[in-house]
C-alpha cells in the first residue's frame, strides 16, 4: 500500500510530506484549494506525462516520491525480479522535472525509465477519474481485470504459451523457407567437419597417457644407459657400493664389541645396506622391461601429429575437441530438421491447432464470464446516480490471433435502456467515469491485486442517497484494500476512516496548498463546513456528529 508521498515545489504545493493509512480515507477542502494535485502529484510520480509546467512559480525543479509498503502486492515483487531489481518491504518511487521539461526517474535511489516507472506503478495503484489518469480506458487493463475475474489466468497462460510455441514454428519454417540453399550448404560442411573429428577416433581420456608413453619412449636410450650406469656404481662395478657398504658393515659391527655406542650406528648402515639392496633391485627390473622399440615412437608420434593436426584445422585445442564434436553434432541434427520442410509444416499446423482450440476455449470462457460481469455492474450503476445506464464487455476479434487470446477486451457503455453501448472512454464524463470504475472496483474486488485505489471526481453532479450509497461502497473497498477519494460531499467524507483538508494559503505574494489531518472537533468543523456552507451553526454541527456516528 502506499505509505508516504512526498512533494516538493509541485504546481501550488512547496513542501509536504503526507503519510497514509490503511482502509478508506477521505480528501476535502474549497473547490480549487488545489485537492485534485495531490492526486496528479501520485501520478506524476507513477510515470504520468510530465513538463516543465508542472513545477511550482519560482522554483527549477519539481519533485514527487511515494514510498509503498511491498507486503501484499506480489504483482509489483514478480515485476521488480523481472526487472533484476532486489525486493525489499519497502519501494521509493522519486521522479524529478527540471524547468527544461526533462524528467528523471528512481526505483529505491537506482535511475530507471519512465515506462519502468509506469509498468511498477500500475501493479501499486489504480487512479480512477480524469481520463488521462483512467487505467480501465486502457484494453490491456480491461482485459486484465476480465481475466482476473474469471479466474482465466491459467488458461490465459496456457494459450500464450501455445502462441509462442505456434509463433516459433512458424519462423523455423520461415527461415528454413527462405535460405535452402545456405542452410543446405551449411549442413554439408558440419556432415565433413563431423565425419573428420569422427574419423580420428580420439577420446579425452587418450590423450595424458599417449603423451607419457611418447616422453618415454623418446628419451629410452638415455633411460637404459642411466639406469645401466646406476648399477655398475652400486652393484656391478669393481668397489662397488654395496661391496663398500657391506665392509664398513662388517667392522663396525666387529668394534660394538668394544664400544656399544657404535651398535646403532652399525644398525643404521645395516638399514640403508638393506635400502640399497631394493633399490638395486627395482633399477634391475627397470632396465628389463625398458622399451627400445623405435616403431612404436614412430607410430605415437604419428598419433600425436594427427590429432594436432586437426585441432588446429578447427582452431581448437586437442582436450576441446571432443566438446566441439558434439557441438557440430548438436548444429547438424537442427539443420537437418531445418531442412524437413515437409516437417516443419507439419509442426506449424499442429502448433497452431493447438492454440485454435485453447484460444477458442479462452473466448468462450470469456464471452460467459462477459456476460455476467456487465449485468452485477450494471446493477451497481443503478445506485450510482447512473440509472437506466448499461454496462457491456465487448469482445473484438482479433486478427489472426495474439498471445491474449483471439479477441482484444473493450468496456462499453450505453446511457439508458435500449441505448447502443459505446466504448467506456468516448461516452462518460469524468464524474462518470469515476463512478462506474467505482461500481466495477465493488463487483471485482476479490480479483483486482493492484492494493491502492484513488478515486478523484466520484460524486461530481451527485448528492443525497446516492451520495451516501457512494460512501458506503468505497467504505467496503477500504476493508480489504486503501482507498483515497477527492471529495466535496461530507455524506462521502463522513464514511472514512480517516480524512484530511486540502487549505490554499497565501504567503509572500504566492499561494500555496496545505494538507491538515482531521480528527475530533475538527473533523467535525470541515464536515460542518461541507453541510452548510459559510455559516456553521449548531445544527450543522450537531448533523455532522451524527453523520459520523453512523454505522458502516
Amino acid at each position: 500500500m502506499l505509505h508516504r508521498l512526498t512533494i516538493r515545489d509541485f504546481v501550488l504545493v512547496d513542501r509536504l510530506e503526507l503519510e497514509f493509512k490503511p482502509g478508506f480515507g477521505a480528501l476535502t477542502g474549497e473547490t480549487g484549494a488545489g485537492k485534485s494535485i495531490l492526486v496528479d502529484a501520485l501520478a506524476f510520480a507513477l510515470g504520468e506525462r510530465s513538463d516543465s509546467g508542472l513545477i511550482r512559480v519560482g522554483s527549477e525543479r519539481a519533485e514527487v516520491s511515494a514510498e509503498f509498503d511491498l507486503r501484499g502486492s506480489p504483482a509489483a515483487t514478480d515485476w521488480l525480479r523481472g526487472q533484476d531489481i532486489d525486493v525489499e518491504e519497502g519501494l521509493l518511487l522519486r521522479r524529478v522535472v527540471d524547468c527544461t521539461g526533462r524528467s528523471r526517474a528512481y526505483l529505491n535511489g537506482s535511475p530507471v525509465t519512465v515506462q519502468q516507472l509506469r509498468e511498477v506503478g500500475e501493479s501499486l495503484v489504480d487512479i480512477h477519474g480524469q481520463h488521462e489518469h483512467q487505467s480501465l480506458l486502457r484494453g490491456d487493463a480491461q482485459r486484465v481485470l476480465l481475466d482476473s475475474h474469471a479466474r482465466l489466468a491459467p488458461l490465459k497462460n496456457e494459450v500464450s504459451d501455445a502462441w509462442g510455441q505456434w509463433r516459433d514454428a512458424k519462423m523455423r519454417l520461415d527461415s528454413a523457407a527462405s535460405g535452402v540453399e545456405e542452410l543446405e550448404r551449411e549442413r554439408e560442411q558440419l556432415e565433413w567437419q563431423v565425419r573428420e573429428i569422427e574419423s580420428l577416433g580420439f577420446s579425452l581420456e587418450e590423450w595424458e597417457p599417449l603423451n607419457i608413453e611418447h616422453k618415454r619412449l623418446a628419451h629410452a636410450v638415455s633411460l637404459v644407459e642411466g639406469a645401466r650406469f646406476s648399477l655398475e656404481l652400486l652393484a656391478e662395478g669393481e668397489g662397488a657400493c654395496e661391496v663398500q657398504v657391506d665392509s664398513v658393515a662388517r667392522r663396525l659391527e666387529s668394534l660394538a664389541e668394544y664400544d656399544p655406542a657404535l651398535a646403532e650406528v652399525a644398525g643404521l648402515i645395516q638399514s640403508a645396506q638393506a635400502e640399497l639392496a631394493e633399490a638395486v633391485s627395482a633399477l634391475r627390473r627397470y632396465a628389463d622391461r625398458i622399451d627400445l622399440d623405435p616403431q612404436r615412437l614412430v607410430d605415437v608420434e604419428r598419433r600425436i601429429e594427427s590429432v594436432l593436426g586437426c585441432a588446429r584445422k578447427f582452431r581448437s585445442s586437442p582436450e576441446a575437441l571432443p566438446a566441439l564434436l558434439e557441438q557440430l553434432r548438436e548444429r547438424l541434427t537442427v539443420l537437418r530438421e531445418t531442412a524437413d520442410i515437409a516437417g516443419l509444416e507439419s509442426r506449424v499446423n499442429v502448433a497452431r491447432d493447438h492454440y485454435e482450440a485453447l484460444a477458442k476455449r479462452l473466448s468462450r470462457s470469456r464471452a460467459k464470464a462477459a456476460e455476467a460481469l456487465g449485468k452485477e455492474v450494471s446493477q451497481v450503476m443503478q445506485q450510482l446516480a447512473l440509472g437506466g445506464g448499461r454496462f457491456e464487455i465487448g469482445l473484438v476479434p482479433v486478427k489472426g490471433g495474439a498471445a491474449f487470446g483471439l479477441e482484444q477486451i473493450e468496456f462499453r457503455i450505453a446511457g439508458f435502456s435500449g441505448g447502443e453501448a459505446r466504448p467506456l472512454a468516448k461516452v462518460a464524463s469524468g464524474g462518470e467515469l469515476s463512478r462506474i470504475s467505482l461500481a466495477i472496483q465493488v463487483v471485482t474486488n476479490q480479483a483486482v491485486n493492484v492494493p491502492t485505489l484513488i478515486f478523484d471526481e466520484v460524486d461530481v453532479g451527485i448528492g443525497g442517497g446516492v451520495a451516501e450509497v457512494v460512501g458506503r461502497l468505497l467504505s467496503e473497498l477500504g476493508a480489504t484494500r486503501q482507498v483515497l477519494c477527492v471529495t466535496h460531499l461530507p455524506q462521502v467524507a463522513a464514511r472514512a476512516s480517516w480524512q484530511w483538508q486540502v487549505c490554499k494559503l497565501a504567503e509572500d505574494g504566492q499561494i500555496r496548498s496545505s494538507v491538515i489531518t482531521l480528527d475530533g472537533d475538527a473533523r467535525i468543523e470541515e464536515l460542518a463546513r461541507m453541510l452548510g456552507g459559510v455559516e456553521i451553526t449548531t445544527i450543522t454541527r450537531q448533523h455532522a456528529r451524527e453523520m459520523l456516528s453512523l454505522p458502516d
